[in-house]
């Protein structure tokens, strides 16, 4: 599998929160061969085994995205919306959007509104009807629409919607093709809803109760114009070891024994700390009795906009990180 082939692949799916079907089957299509079985949950979480006689080990990464949901429909055509997951205004504005029936559009700015104090309510989606009934006819109230811009690389960088998280849905697979024996018992799960509150992981988590939890994300990056360090990685460092976020505070024996084997296999890391936000490692150590979890990181620039920004370096730093722990010899984690 080749990276930018996946992110185009996946990309090409409609998959908002609460709405990963179409990108759950294309993922499916492309693990099957690496794995022993796929089975979809009833959270719509994809949930792909690869058997092996030690340590059971659950690898995450969600599928669903942001996006936007038509919450009205006016005379004269134009729709106004609300958001799916942590959506910013000033990032929406004057953005293509697609609905999953192909119908296209942008985002627009009410012609009373002030930029500077911008909010959800000030925008609207024009699809270009005439009136409400062609707009009726095009959309209904609860269709959900997400980004429409495309994949693009400019040599180790590369521009997209829905990195986050989609890249590490790439990760994963491409470290499932790699793991071809491996004694551990591998699942990795590519969860829903994780961008309305890691609803996905933590359904997974309850019914596979594993040994050990990493969470495959993106982190925010703390190396452009006027960064104020709420973030610690930067594009091009290499993994990110998540060392804690809003979601989580990583297990020290998942942050110790990561970043022990970058050390052994000289994979290039850094220590992932977010003030804000959180990853499917949140809801995937309370699982049960709880869970030794952590998380792996790709850095990413501009998150949640349709301009997402990632490193290929660090990318396949993290495919080797995560290959590197699901091969290794794992003691009980109470140990």
């Amino acid at each position: 599998m080749e990276l930018l082939e996946i992110l185009q692949t996946l990309n090409a799916c409609h998959g908002p929160a609460g709405d990963e079907r179409g990108v759950a089957e294309a993922i499916r299509r492309l693990a099957q061969p690496c794995v022993d079985s796929c089975a979809t949950d009833a959270m719509g979480s994809l949930i792909c085994h690869k058997k092996g006689s030690g340590a059971k080990i659950l690898f995450a990464a969600h599928m669903d995205t942001v996006g936007l949901v038509v919450t009205h429909i006016d005379e004269k055509g134009f729709l106004r919306f609300g958001k799916l997951g942590g959506v910013r205004p000033h990032s929406l504005l004057h953005t293509p959007v697609r609905f999953a029936n192909g119908v296209r559009g942008l985002v627009a700015l009410d012609g009373g509104a002030r930029e500077k104090e911008l909010t959800l309510d000030d925008l609207y989606l024009d699809i270009g009807a005439s009136d409400e009934k062609q707009a009726g006819e095009l959309v209904q109230v609860g269709d959900t629409a997400v980004f429409d811009a495309p994949v693009t690389a400019r040599g180790d960088r590369i521009i997209s919607p829905f990195l986050d998280n989609r890249i590490s849905c790439a990760v994963l697979l491409l470290a499932m093709e790699r793991l071809s024996a491996c004694e551990n018992d591998l699942y990795f799960v590519f969860t829903a809803q994780e961008e309305l509150g890691l609803r996905g992981a933590r359904t997974a988590a309850w019914s596979i109760d594993p040994e050990w939890g990493i969470a495959v994300d993106v982190t925010g990056t703390d190396d452009v114009p006027g960064a104020r360090h709420s973030a610690s990685c930067a594009l091009g460092g290499g993994a990110g070891i998540k060392v804690m976020d809003a979601s989580v505070i990583a297990h020290p024996r998942v942050v110790e024994r990561l970043t022990r084997l970058a050390g052994e296999k000289d994979i290039p890391v850094q220590r992932d700390v977010m003030r804000a936000g959180g990853t499917d490692a949140g809801a995937i150590h309370v699982a049960r009795g709880g869970v030794p979890a952590g998380g792996i990181s790709v850095p990413c620039r501009y998150i949640h906009t349709p301009v997402e920004m990632v490193d290929r370096r660090d990318v396949q730093a993290c495919v080797d990180l995560i290959c590197a722990f699901a091969q290794a010899r794992m003691a009980e984690p109470q140990e």
